[in-house]
């Protein structure tokens, strides 16, 4: 089995233990010290950095969230010195200000770390040529996996986003084995690649992926390993924490192994805010360990996930978190029912007729909640007669109301008819909030 830090991927459950207490001691006096906010925080529960003994005491500390970054706007949350700074990312934001991240050299090189153990359980080595098109900028997904594939020893390709027909150029000519990409803009590249007349295992040369920055189901997975010919593996991360590495699969694909000897998951419920049993579902909580120039202390990611300590075959002892569903702050109530955009595709990449690219509108006509989901035909079944496309539509939509719990209006749209998108694919229109 191929690792590339074996001393910290396969430590046992007390070493770990102990790192992680070690370093969570430091950083909550490291934070207390050199981060008013979290000063404030903690004094306004009388908690002082003493009160932590160990990793045991993090349901102690308060928690943050990105209203807290905002509020510090731009470096009230740095807590290293401005000359020790040497990188600064910034998440986008529909609305408010950005929300800030400061790296050191340390967390730049941690960071580098985490994101070459990705790559190794996508199938890369120092061989590999890894084509990154995650966008580079203040966007954490194409840098995070540019270092992390030179520290590999791997050669990176930093195509960026866009320009899809100069990424098929490339792919060809340079014969990339990995690629790194958000998974709708791994479907809108194969549907290019097939309509290139380009081969996989022939013209393209690719054997394995690092897929993230979006929820996405285990049937675009099976899909884009099909149609690819690779193995395709979810990858998390978030500006805040430290961008794509935080947790990765490995091949057993039984979730995404945790980075926890720098990064501590905790499960909440998201209401009570109390921790939940490894094993629940909940929203996932995120301390930094190690980090120096912007530490994190149980930071509210809204993703909702669970965790899982059971052991992987693969020998990794690091705590694995399954396949996140969506976000506390995504999800949609229609009628009273809880819906995740994860669902509906779920239902929608079990139907060969159409295609993984849809819209999600939602709507309220008359003081009632409405839902229409907007999603392309395959060609195949674009050339079929109205009737035949008015069955396809009418099992969708029984299906749907089976699998969500909600009826839907199914609307089917002819190939390359939704927009696509070269970073994160904007799923849903709710004009209820407009009204």
């Amino acid at each position: 089995m191929k690792y590339f830090q074996p001393e910290l991927e396969t430590m046992s459950a007390a070493d770990k233990r102990a790192l992680q207490s070690e370093r969570l001691v430091k950083t909550v006096a490291y934070v207390y010290e050199r981060q008013k906010p979290y000063r404030e925080k903690m004094d306004a529960i009388k908690l002082r950095p003493s009160d932590i003994k160990g990793i045991e005491d993090i349901w102690k500390l308060p928690y943050t969230v990105k209203a807290d970054l905002r509020a510090a706007y731009p470096f009230g949350m740095m807590a290293a010195d401005r000359k020790d700074l040497v990188r600064l990312h910034a998440s986008s934001a529909t609305t408010g200000k950005l929300t800030v991240s400061g790296y050191t050299g340390h967390d730049i090189d941690v960071w580098a770390d985490c994101a070459a153990r990705s790559l190794v359980m996508a199938g890369a080595d120092e061989n590999s040529i890894v084509h990154v098109c995650y966008g580079y900028g203040l966007f954490t997904g194409g840098l995070g996996m540019h270092y992390g594939a030179e520290r590999l020893g791997a050669i990176a390709v930093p195509a960026s986003a866009g320009n899809t027909q100069r990424q098929l150029q490339l792919l060809a000519d340079f014969g990339a084995d990995i690629i790194c990409c958000t998974p709708s803009y791994a479907i809108y590249l194969i549907e290019e690649i097939e309509k290139a007349g380009l081969k996989p295992g022939r013209d393209i040369k690719l054997k394995g992926g690092c897929f993230g920055a979006e929820a996405w189901t285990e049937e675009m997975r099976a899909d884009i390993e099909r149609r690819l010919g690779i193995r395709a593996c979810d990858i998390y991360g978030l500006s805040e924490i430290s961008g794509p590495g935080v947790a990765n699969d490995c091949e057993y694909k039984r979730g995404m192994h945790f980075q926890d000897d720098h990064y501590f998951p905790e499960i909440i419920d998201p209401d009570t805010l109390e921790p939940l049993p490894v094993g629940e579902r909940g929203e996932l909580v995120i301390t930094t360990l190690d980090r120096t120039g912007m530490p994190l202390i149980r930071y509210r990611t809204r993703d909702i996930a669970a965790l899982d300590d059971s052991p992987c075959p693969c020998g990794r002892t690091t705590i694995r978190m399954k396949r996140i569903t969506g976000r506390s702050d995504d999800m949609l109530i229609i009628r009273g029912v809880n819906v995740f955009p994860s669902q509906i595709e779920s239902v929608l990449l079990k139907h060969p007729d159409v295609r993984p690219h849809y819209h999600i509108n939602v709507d309220r006509v008359n003081n009632l909640d409405t839902l229409e989901i907007v999603v392309e035909l395959s060609p195949e079944a674009f050339s079929d007669t109205v009737a035949d496309v008015e069955a396809i539509r009418a099992k969708l939509a029984a299906d749907m109301a089976s699998g969500i719990s909600v009826t839907a209006k199914i609307t089917l749209v002819s190939p390359g008819t939704i927009e696509r998108s070269e970073g994160k694919a904007k799923r849903i229109t709710d004009r209820r909030v407009l009204k």
